[in-house]
Formats: C-alpha cells, sequence, structure tokens
C-alpha cells in the first residue's frame, strides 16, 4: 500500500488586522519533503508523524509531502495559499498510484478568494487521485465543516478535546481506519448533523466533558468508528460557520444518520450552558489578589493569539498595576520592538520603555514605564503536549511587583516554560495572568488553586452577537432565536 501525507494549516480569524503571507507559515511550520522532524509533530502534522512510526510494522510504504502551518491570524495571502497547494498536489501527482491519502489540516483556514480552503484543497485532491484512493483527514474541532469537505473524503476525525490534548491520539484512529477501510475490513460512511450554533466547548468543564466522555464510548462498537463534535470557529466570516456533529459508520448510513441526529440534538440542548463565567478586568484582579491561596491563574480568552488575536492588549495589565499586584506575571505581550530593545538595554538594566497597544484600537493603549530587564532569552519555545512552539527571543521586564513576558513569535499562553524560560517560577507567584482561551489548562490547570476568566476589550469578544458577520448562513443561535437544526449529510 501506497499513503500520502501532507499538512496545510493556520487558523484564519477574518476580523483580524493582521495579515497572513508566507512569512507566517515559515516562521511556525514550513516543512519540505523528509525534513519533519523525528521527535514530535508540529502543527497539525500528527497523520504525517503517526504514518512514519507506523509505516513499517504495518506494512505500507509512506510518501511525504510539504508541511505548512501558520498562527492564527486575519485571511492567507492569495497567491501564497495557491503556491502552498499547488506544491502538495504537485507532490501528489508525483507519488500516484496511492491507495490512500492523510490530510493534517486545521480546518478553519481563510484565503483571499477562498472561503473554504480545505474544501478546496480536498476537491482538487479528489480530482487527481479519483473515487477509490481512500482520503482521510484530521481537523481541529474549531473547524468549518463544510459539505465539499464531506463529500471529498472518505474518514474525518476531529480532534475531541479542548485543550487539544489528543491531537496524536486521533491522528493513530485516522491512520488505524484507513488502514482498515484499504483492507476491506470496515466501508465508512459519513453523516451531519447541523446544530445551527456558535459558542465555545471547554472539555475541562462538566457539561462537554460529559459529552465527550458519552461520545468516545460509542465508538468500536455497533457499527459506529468515529464521532466528532465540531465546535466551529466563531470569528470567521464564512458561510458555514456553525457547529455540527460528524459520526462514520461501518457500512450503515441509516445507523450513522441515527446517531449524528440523537447527539446533535443533545448538542443543541447545551447551548449557553458550557462556557465559564466571564468576569470584568477590574473584578478579576481583585478576585485573584483576595483569593487566599496561590497560584491564581487569570485567563484573557479576548487577547488570544490562538484566535487571531495581536496579544498586545494592555487592560489587564493596567489593572493589575492600578492594583499594586505584588508576585504577578503576565504573558505572553507580543511586541518584537520592545523585545528588541530590552536586549538592547542588557540584563539589569533600569530605562522607560514603552511596550504593548501597537495593532489597533483592540489592542489599548501602550504601556508607558520605567522597567527592569530581569531576563533575557533566544530562540525560546513552550511546549503543548508533545509539540514544541515557538516564541523567537523573550525577554522578561518588571514593573513594581508585576513581571511581564514580552515575545517576538505571537502566540498564546500554552506552556509553563512561557514564563520558566526566563526564570520565573509559576509556583511561586500569587497572579499569573495568561493571554488563552482554554489551552492554558493543560499545563496552568493542574497547577492552580483557581481560575478566573476575564473579558477585556481585546479583539476576541466572547459575546459573538457583537461580531459584524456578513456571509454566516442565518437563522443561527445565538444571532437568532429561532433555528432550524437537522441532518445534512
Amino acid at each position: 500500500m501506497r499513503l500520502f501525507s501532507a499538512t496545510i494549516a493556520t487558523e484564519t480569524n477574518t476580523f483580524s488586522p493582521l495579515p497572513t503571507s508566507i512569512d507566517g507559515f515559515k516562521e511556525s511550520v514550513f516543512l519540505r519533503p523528509g525534513e519533519h522532524p523525528e521527535d514530535a509533530p508540529r502543527m497539525c502534522t500528527a497523520p504525517l508523524f503517526v504514518a512514519r512510526q507506523r509505516a513499517a510494522a504495518e506494512g505500507f510504504t509512506l510518501i511525504e509531502g510539504s508541511c505548512f502551518a501558520a498562527s492564527p491570524a486575519g485571511s492567507v495571502n492569495r497567491a501564497d495559499y495557491e503556491f502552498m497547494r499547488d506544491e502538495v498536489l504537485d507532490q501528489l501527482r508525483a507519488a500516484l498510484p496511492l491507495d490512500g491519502i492523510l490530510f493534517g489540516l486545521h480546518g478553519a483556514m481563510v484565503a483571499h478568494g477562498y472561503d473554504d480552503v480545505e474544501g478546496d484543497l480536498l476537491e482538487r485532491a479528489r480530482a487527481i487521485v479519483g473515487p477509490k484512493c481512500v482520503i482521510g483527514v484530521e481537523y481541529d474541532p474549531h473547524c468549518h465543516m463544510t459539505l465539499k469537505r464531506v463529500r471529498n473524503a472518505d474518514i474525518i476525525i476531529c480532534y475531541k478535546e479542548f485543550p487539544h490534548t489528543d491531537v496524536v491520539d486521533r491522528a493513530e484512529d485516522l491512520l488505524t481506519l484507513v488502514l482498515r477501510t484499504l483492507r476491506g475490513e470496515v466501508k465508512p460512511v459519513m453523516s451531519l448533523y447541523d446544530c445551527r450554533q456558535i459558542g465555545s466547548y471547554p472539555t475541562t468543564l462538566p457539561l462537554m466533558r460529559g459529552f465527550v466522555d458519552r461520545m468516545m464510548a460509542l465508538e468500536g462498537k455497533d457499527g459506529i468508528l468515529s464521532v466528532s463534535a465540531i465546535h466551529c470557529f466563531p470569528y470567521a466570516d464564512v458561510a458555514e460557520l456553525t457547529g455540527r456533529i460528524l459520526v462514520v459508520a461501518d457500512g450503515d448510513k441509516t445507523k450513522a444518520d441515527a446517531l449524528a441526529t440523537r447527539l446533535g440534538e443533545e448538542f443543541v440542548s447545551m447551548r449557553g450552558k458550557t462556557m465559564p463565567e466571564f468576569f470584568s478586568p477590574g473584578v478579576g484582579v481583585r478576585t485573584g489578589i483576595d483569593f487566599n491561596d496561590a497560584p491564581v491563574v487569570i485567563a484573557d480568552p479576548a487577547d488570544n493569539a490562538g484566535g487571531g488575536a495581536p496579544s498586545d492588549n494592555t487592560t489587564i495589565l493596567r489593572e493589575l498595576m492600578a492594583a499594586d499586584a505584588q508576585d504577578a506575571a503576565i504573558g505572553p505581550i507580543w511586541d518584537p520592538i520592545a523585545v528588541k530593545l530590552c536586549f538592547d538595554a542588557g540584563l539589569g538594566a533600569r530605562f522607560p520603555l514603552r511596550f504593548g497597544g501597537k495593532i489597533g484600537p483592540a489592542s489599548g493603549q501602550p504601556v508607558d514605564a520605567m522597567v527592569e530587564v530581569t531576563a533575557l532569552a533566544r530562540d525560546c519555545w513552550q511546549s503543548f503536549g508533545p509539540t514544541k512552539v515557538t516564541l523567537g527571543d523573550c525577554a522578561a521586564v518588571r514593573i513594581g511587583g508585576i513581571d511581564i513576558v514580552l515575545i517576538t513569535n505571537r502566540t498564546q499562553a500554552l506552556g509553563l516554560e512561557l514564563f520558566t524560560n526566563l526564570g520565573i517560577d509559576p509556583l511561586t507567584r500569587k497572579l499569573l495572568v495568561v493571554k488563552s482561551t482554554n489551552h492554558f489548562m493543560a499545563a496552568f490547570g493542574p497547577i492552580a488553586k483557581k481560575v478566573i476568566y476575564v473579558e477585556s476589550d481585546a479583539p476576541l469578544a466572547r459575546d459573538y452577537t457583537k461580531l459584524t458577520y456578513t456571509k454566516i448562513q442565518r437563522p443561527i443561535w445565538p444571532l437568532d432565536a429561532e433555528t432550524s437544526p437537522g441532518l445534512i449529510f
């Protein structure tokens, strides 16, 4: 058997003021055939990673394609997307004949002229390989599960956990099902239920935790091969932005339809109940200061670079300063210019620094303060499960009792290394402010005595009715009170 694997991935916030070009991919993941590291997958490359590990034992040949992935930001430059797409498709043609394809995609990528990038890629790939080649795809649950994608793939699996700690596990599932299909052991059919809703569904909270556990318990029994809950990515103005349930069954479409409908109806019943409580910045900071144990983790989802925000909003930092917070640390604040100035000033220097508040109105005002440079580090990274995420050169500066982590490569708070790279021990801090929606919970949840979610004035509003959608299919909750969920594939 001959399998091909490749990745083109990013999560596009169409409301973001930060365009995405080829440079964003080169800064994150820009790997040609054979260049993928042996140690761990990179962003969305888990299918290639696990296929490489299992090829010899499973008796198939893996042809590796290019892997391109960028941190979330605004729409991708059209020519740059077409360059990456055409490179992968040319590799696909050169690899023929093929029995199967393993694509590692995010699922919420938008390029200028292409609202459904993954659908475009899959449609073109299917035209090249024909109907008999088994196409398997792994997606992030914050994807847009369009009908074009379902029609052009044989097996689709999304990560189940949020934070996404099961990326490799789901890639293993995908490869197993592709191989079983090629060996004639199963005949996958897919059903898709449209829940007609926009929401956030962290699996660290009880309601979604129970839902995902029940989903997983259904797999491998009574002909059900896989179940995926599509959360959607709320910050993309595209037609098929919506939560959906996808079921893959062994040959029985009626059974898949029934389960997708049952789970879809349950998902609809959870509307408005899956998100944590949010506080204003002032209340959140004061609540953290007054809590009688440490560390307290304060999350700023509205300035999450993982959702396409700049990660340079200063509102919560200003609240910390106004409250004269002690033993506090905040990060990351993306400001490459400020990092360079800190390196120029040198370790231990005290100098006036302006930082943050650079990209647009939702970044807030820059902070002007006399800072002490407490740490400098080159070429840093942080861990997210088995994956290493680059931070670039980093600097830590101190204002009063607050340590601020400044980074060069824009990304969200994921691993404790964000702070420990710069000599900041999270366990010794009363307050840790992290710019992230929920991925921070994988590393920071286990050490937190309390987690507080704050709704700042940064770009990623948690009230989706505040977003100016123009392309989204209506009606949809919470933009509309009455909706019509139902089976669509």
